[in-house]
C-alpha cells in the first residue's frame, strides 16, 4: 500500500483470513469482483492452481501459485518466490545464469529455487534433501527440470550424506539452504558443522530471514564468503508480484 501511494496508484491492498478448502470459492469471489489480482499464501498454494485459466512456465512446474493476475475475468497463475530469489542474488552481485549451486532442502520454497534457477540458466545443480515425507517432491523435481530444462545437469542426493555435501560444495559456485534449520527457535544450528567447507570465493544464500543473519551465514562471512541473506528474496517475490499486477516497477529502495 505504501508502494501504490508512492507511484500515485489507485489500488489497495488488503487480507483475508480463510480455510485451504475455501480457496476455490475465495477465488471465485475475487473473479467475480474483478479484483486486479491477489497473492495466495500457505497452505492454498497448491488449491489455486486449479482455480486458474492459465499458468506460468515456473507455477506449472512447481506445482504451486503464490501470484494471480486478472485480465477481464481471465486469471493467469504465477510463482514469484523462485524469481524473488534469483533477484535477491544478483542485487548482492551473484548471477545464477551459467553457475553451480549445491542446495538442500525440498520444501515449497526449495522448489521454487530449483525449478527458477534451472528456467533462469544455472548450469548444474545438487541437491540434497533428506530421505523424508517430502524426499519424493525432490525426486519430482529432478525429474522435471530433467525434461524441461536438459542442458541444466541436476542431482539428487541424501542429506544425510555429510560427505558428499561438502564434497559438492567445494565444486560449487554457491551453497543455498532452503530448509528451516537456523530459523527461531533452531538458531543456534547450522548445516554446515565443518566451517572449513566455507572458501573466499564460495557465495552463500539462506532463505531463512529469521534471524536477519543466521549462523550458516555468520560462519561463511567470517570465512570471507559472500553472503545473500533471506530477506532480500521475501522483499523481491513481493516486487515481482507488484509488476504483474502494475506493470510497474516497485519502489523497492
Amino acid at each position: 500500500n505504501y508502494s501504490f501511494r508512492k507511484l500515485g496508484l489507485d489500488y489497495a491492498y488488503l487480507a483475508f483470513d480463510i480455510q485451504e478448502q475455501e480457496t476455490a470459492e475465495a477465488i471465485r469471489a475475487l473473479r467475480l469482483l474483478n479484483v486486479r489480482g491477489f497473492n495466495i499464501t500457505m497452505p492454498g498454494k497448491t488449491a489455486a492452481m486449479a482455480c486458474c485459466d492459465e499458468l506460468s512456465q515456473a507455477a506449472r512446474l512447481i506445482g504451486a501459485v503464490n501470484t494471480v493476475v486478472n485480465e477481464q475475468g481471465r486469471l493467469t497463475g504465477h510463482n514469484t518466490d523462485g524469481l524473488g530469489w534469483v533477484h535477491n542474488c544478483r542485487e548482492h552481485g551473484f548471477e545464477i545464469r551459467g553457475a553451480k549451486m549445491t542446495i538442500a532442502g525440498s520444501g515449497g520454497a526449495a522448489t521454487a529455487i530449483q525449478i527458477t534457477s534451472a528456467l533462469e540458466g544455472v548450469r548444474e545443480m545438487s541437491i540434497f534433501a533428506m530421505k523424508d515425507a517430502f524426499y519424493a517432491n525432490a525426486e519430482a523435481t529432478v525429474e522435471k527440470i530433467r525434461a524441461s530444462v536438459p542442458e541444466c545437469v541436476v542431482r539428487l542426493y541424501d542429506l544425510a550424506d555429510r560427505d558428499r555435501l561438502y564434497g559438492e560444495i567445494g565444486d560449487s559456485d554457491i551453497f543455498t539452504n532452503a530448509t528451516p534449520v537456523g530459523m527461531k527457535p533452531m538458531d543456534d544450528r547450522s548445516l554446515i558443522e565443518d566451517r572449513g567447507v566455507f572458501r573466499r570465493d564460495l557465495v552463500v544464500s539462506d532463505v531463512v530471514y529469521n534471524p536477519r543473519v543466521t549462523r550458516l551465514l555468520a560462519d561463511a562471512q567470517a570465512a570471507g564468503c559472500r553472503t545473500v541473506p533471506g530477506i532480500g528474496m521475501l522483499l523481491w517475490q513481493g516486487a515481482e508480484a507488484f509488476k504483474l499486477y502494475t506493470g510497474q516497477e516497485m519502489p523497492v529502495k
